[in-house]
């Protein structure tokens, strides 16, 4: 989650001058706002996710908003946005495939990613990304090395591909018969009140019962999820690498290149933010839309770019100020993560905390997701005054290279 170039003999602190400021703008964004998803996924028991419902503590206009809010403006787009930085990453560590020093180096790197994540996933939160990062990785590992525009073009292909699929199955699914509907629906997870409520009492039992919870959802999701999610992973590590090696993410693409995707991918946007608040207070299962509120889901890399491209404008102009403030928080991704997962985890189910799991309505979780924003925002450039680099972001590195590594900052 790092883009700094690394020399295979020896790693020097991470200076200004080595960053790519752009690429941490877009990486402090997209931690923050994977957080407002992932959220729900330690809050509430998972067969509420899984039968597409919202937590039964939601009653009012504010938890309509907040729902509303994470499937327009951030759901699937920060996984997006997050992935294609992950293929620049693999680039910028591993160099071209030529480069055999750079190349082991990226591989040990991607193996310790692996076991992080392996701990992460079974003993601490069943949504973990890394070991799917790390498994896609070795396999984006072959491309790292293809032009701008090889990349551009098969992997937003299949992208594009991948986003006609899941469109026209969004909308599919919202127009099923009503007797396909009604299979559909006896093949859906319990999520009656009282299943619920078994759900919260296993994970809330005290003792390591949260733990074994978690490990079990984990092993019961992780090997379905992760080979279906790697065709996907790839190709968009592919659209990113494509667009960092053409300048389009370093800010030096042409003007009409920005202004097209904020063209197209903000007039998606808005059908998509119409669409869903329709649909959002129509209540009950009613879909005024006729399936359209789900299809407009569909398109999520559109607007990924549409964020993309207006973060980089605004950074380019005499706004850059309101986009400084994700520069530290993206430079610390891989510790700002991992921290989101310590005081979630610790706040729903952990039996040191107060293990709100099943209470919290989309508003009150919405307060805690803007409360780590803010400690993430304000923590990220007070440690990088002393240090060079977030303290997992080092354990990271020690672990790749073998040895300890400097993380003071000099002088």
């Amino acid at each position: 989650m790092t883009d700094s170039t690394l020399e295979p003999a020896r790693l020097a602190p991470i200076s200004e001058k080595d960053r790519i400021r752009n690429l941490d703008m877009l990486r402090g964004w997209a931690v923050l706002g994977i957080l407002a998803v992932n959220a729900a996924a330690f809050a509430w028991p998972s067969i509420l996710l899984m039968a597409q419902q919202p937590p039964l503590a939601d009653a009012g206009q504010a938890d309509t908003i907040g729902h509303w809010v994470i499937t327009t403006f951030f759901a699937d787009k920060m996984r997006t946005l997050f992935t294609m930085l992950f293929g620049v990453s693999i680039f910028l560590v591993g160099g071209e495939r030529s480069d055999l020093d750079r190349g082991s180096l990226l591989r040990r790197r991607l193996g310790w990613l692996a076991l992080i994540g392996l701990i992460h996933g079974a003993a601490l939160w069943y949504g973990d990304i890394l070991l799917l990062y790390a498994i896609s990785g070795f396999v984006f590992l072959m491309f790292r090395s293809w032009s701008a525009r090889r990349l551009l073009w098969v992997g937003g292909a299949i992208t594009v591909l991948w986003a006609v699929v899941a469109t026209l199955g969004y909308w599919g699914m919202a127009n099923l018969p009503p007797e396909f509907a009604a299979k559909m629906a006896q093949g859906m997870p319990d999520a009656s009140p009282e299943a619920v409520q078994a759900v919260v009492d296993a994970w809330l039992a005290g003792g390591a019962a949260s733990f074994v919870q978690n490990a079990m959802t984990w092993v019961g999701m992780a090997p379905f999820f992760i080979p279906f999610m790697i065709p996907v992973t790839v190709p968009l590590m592919m659209v990113g690498l494509g667009l960092f090696k053409s300048g389009f993410l370093s800010g030096r693409a042409p003007m009409g290149a920005y202004l097209t995707f904020v063209l197209l991918g903000g007039a998606n946007l808005a059908v998509l933010a119409a669409l869903g608040w329709q649909k959002a207070t129509a209540g009950g299962d009613v879909d005024p839309t006729g399936g359209l509120a789900d299809a407009a889901r569909g398109a999520a890399p559109l607007i990924t770019l549409f964020y993309a491209s207006l973060l980089i404008l605004l950074a380019k102009s005499a706004l850059r100020a309101v986009t400084a403030v994700f520069v530290p928080v993206g430079r610390m991704a891989f510790t700002n993560y991992l921290s989101q997962t310590l005081i979630m985890m610790s706040l729903y189910y952990a039996p040191w905390g107060p293990q709100w799991f099943g209470e919290h309505s989309t508003s009150q979780m919405w307060i805690v997701v803007g409360a780590i924003w803010a400690a993430q925002i304000i923590w990220s450039p007070l440690w990088l005054k002393v240090f060079s680099m977030g303290p997992l972001e080092w354990l990271w590195r020690c672990l790749t290279y073998g040895r300890m590594l400097p993380i003071r900052r000099a002088g």
